[in-house]
């Protein structure tokens, strides 16, 4: 790891300063309202005109703020600064007019992080491909039973510009941060950060798997206490040697097996830590067992992990650790269990929109009928399937994309019976289930775990999700 003094960033008067906010939406209209209320001369740009559009315009509006529909390209006059949205494209014309005119581009997180107190509550920062919701979501149950006033901020919960100028004081915040954020985020310097792993996703948006990986690596600039990597991610170990940190910072590993010093692991199904304790060459501390962890299928398991080494890193006392994993309860459709029928168990994995994490849900069962397809992405399934044949009793494909996965069986898993099935009406999945059932034997798992978005079929996942779980629960009506 590099290491530099890291200054913390200037404050910024944004009185009469001319700001650009670029996109509405969630993060555009907090970020135009704040800066208005800061003094700022505020202009809003957005892309589209649609019902939703106008009216979040006419409250802007009302309040004094100028609104631009159907133009986000072109630079208003006399911009000294442009707030994104963290979907805005790097390569739009707007941020090249930027850079041309010498105009800095910040997303919200960078407003946020500048707009702290000078006793603003340390972040401890969570990025990776999958998993960043459910290990942030751990990490503040944790802190919570140490007796810290936290929230779950970022990409989730309570919005960051809220969480850093509302009333409430905090002692420390859990922050998820994207890919996307941290591309528009200059000056974050976290107390402790973690990324939990890399793998090719919005390959779109960055333009490059090198660009993506960097991006996610900028989560690290400036660490105070621990830059918390994954073991068996190679990629994210890199990201901590190239990062610049504070003189003292720290590179914690967390592995599924037993932890070498300087790292948080599992050892007879207890999870240690060997980072920060007395004489870590020797010593290990207990933080939980794997039981206390819902639910505690490997990768759950090294999300738990990752959070506990950022909880220590802050210093958060082992019962904490303990308390705040058996106090948590993960989001529907991560991972759910729906139900038993006829000695058969159906999981709810909606949530699992790319290969990465699907390969992670397809290893937490040992024999699996598999409902997979939707929108693909631009993604391939060749090595998802070569890891989990050996694991599948059986496929069911549904989607716009099912046949790039059923391609991929055919060419890794030959022998795996598959149901492709043609049809995209209300009653797709009730016929996925029913079809999984037939396939299904007592002992298995019938598992929806799509390894596609859902924008083909459903409104989103959660829809995906509750159609799924609907389908069971008539299963197991049907036979009571």
């Amino acid at each position: 790891m590099g290491s530099g003094q890291v200054t913390s960033s200037e404050p910024f008067d944004f009185q009469g300063k001319h700001v650009t906010v670029a996109g509405l939406g969630v993060s555009g209209v907090p970020a135009a309202k704040v800066l208005h209320g800061l003094g700022a001369t505020v202009t809003v740009v957005n892309d589209g005109a649609d019902e939703r559009a106008r009216a979040q315009a006419a409250e802007l509006e009302a309040l004094g703020i100028t609104v631009r529909l159907g133009d986000g390209d072109t630079l208003p006059e006399g911009s000294e600064l442009i707030v994104t949205a963290p979907g805005w494209k790097p390569d739009k014309p707007l941020f090249a007019a930027a850079a041309q005119a010498g105009v800095p581009v910040w997303g919200d997180v960078e407003l946020a992080w500048r707009l702290r107190g000078p006793d603003a509550a340390p972040w401890l920062a969570v990025t990776g491909t999958n998993g960043k919701t459910t290990t942030v979501q751990m990490l503040a149950s944790i802190l919570k039973a140490a007796g810290l006033r936290t929230a779950a901020v970022g990409n989730i919960g309570v919005s960051l510009l809220d969480a850093v100028l509302g009333e409430e004081k905090y002692d420390v915040l859990a922050v998820e941060l994207s890919s996307y954020q941290l591309h528009w985020a200059p000056s974050l310097r976290a107390h402790s950060a973690a990324v939990l792993n890399l793998a090719p996703d919005h390959l779109d948006w960055h333009g490059s798997m090198e660009a993506y990986a960097a991006d996610k690596g900028r989560i690290y600039e400036g660490n105070r206490v621990a830059c918390v990597y994954n073991v068996a991610d190679k990629a994210t170990e890199d990201l901590v040697r190239e990062a610049d940190v504070e003189e003292g910072c720290r590179a914690i590993g967390f592995t599924l097996g037993t932890p070498a010093p300087s790292q948080l692991g599992v050892v007879e199904g207890i999870l240690v830590d060997r980072a920060f304790v007395e004489n870590r060459q020797k010593n290990a501390q207990e933080l939980a067992e794997v039981a206390d962890v819902d639910p505690p299928a490997p990768h759950n398991i090294a999300n738990a992990l990752a959070a506990a080494a950022l909880a220590r890193a802050y210093g958060v006392p082992a019962k904490a650790v303990r308390d705040g994993l058996r106090a948590f309860t993960p989001d529907a459709h991560r991972i759910a269990h729906v139900a038993d029928v006829d000695g058969v168990a159906y999981v709810d994995d909606s949530k699992a929109t790319n290969t990465h994490a699907a390969e992670a849900s397809l290893a937490a069962y040992e024999s699996i009928v598999w409902i997979a397809g939707g929108l693909a992405k631009g993604a391939v399934f060749d090595e998802l399937v070569t890891k989990a044949a050996k694991r599948l009793r059986g496929a069911v494909l549904i989607g716009a994309d099912r046949a790039l996965i059923r391609e991929a069986l055919a060419r890794h898993a030959p022998e795996v019976p598959v149901v492709d099935l043609d049809r995209t009406d209300t009653g797709a999945m009730r016929a996925a289930v029913q079809e999984a059932r037939r396939l299904a034997r007592p002992g298995d798992t019938v598992l929806l775990a799509p390894a596609c978005a859902s924008m083909d079929m459903f409104v989103n996942y959660n829809k995906r999700g509750d159609a799924f779980a609907d389908a069971v629960r008539e299963l197991g009506s049907a036979e009571g």
